[in-house]
C-alpha cells in the first residue's frame, strides 16, 4: 500500500512556473510507475505525464511538452512536475497517481492522492 499526497499547487500568471510534489508513504514506492493527471470543472480527468520506476523513462501529453518536466527523487519518495509557461488552459486540479504500467490512462494506477489546485491567470 502506498499513500500519495501532493504539494506546491497555487496561484500563477501567465508564463510563470510552479513546482508539483507528490510525497509518498511507503518502502515499495520505487516498485511503481508515478503519473501526473489534471482536471478541470466540467471537465474528464486528462493525463499530463509519467515517470518509471527508474526515473529514466518518461512521457508527456503533447500540450506540456517542452513545457513540463517530471523527475523523482527515490531517496525522497518524491515525485516532482516542474511546470514552466504556464497557460490558462494548465488551471486544474492536479492529482499523482502510482501504478505498476506506465500509461496515459487513469485506470492504469492504482493509488492516488487529494490533488493539489493550481491556477493560471491570464
Amino acid at each position: 500500500q502506498v499513500q500519495l499526497v501532493e504539494s506546491g499547487g497555487g496561484l500563477a500568471q501567465a508564463g510563470g512556473s510552479l513546482r508539483l510534489s507528490c510525497a509518498a508513504s511507503g518502502r515499495t514506492f520505487s516498485k511503481y510507475v508515478v503519473g501526473w493527471f489534471r482536471q478541470s470543472p466540467g471537465k474528464e480527468r486528462q493525463f499530463v505525464a509519467a515517470i518509471s520506476r527508474s526515473g529514466g523513462s518518461t512521457y508527456y501529453t503533447d500540450s506540456v511538452k517542452g513545457r513540463f518536466t517530471i523527475s523523482r527523487d527515490s531517496a525522497k519518495n518524491t515525485v516532482y512536475l516542474q511546470m514552466h509557461s504556464l497557460e490558462p488552459e494548465d488551471t486544474a486540479v492536479y492529482h499523482c497517481a502510482a501504478g505498476l504500467v506506465m500509461s496515459g490512462t487513469s485506470g492504469a494506477y492504482q493509488h492516488w492522492g487529494q490533488g493539489t489546485r493550481v491556477t493560471v491567470s491570464s
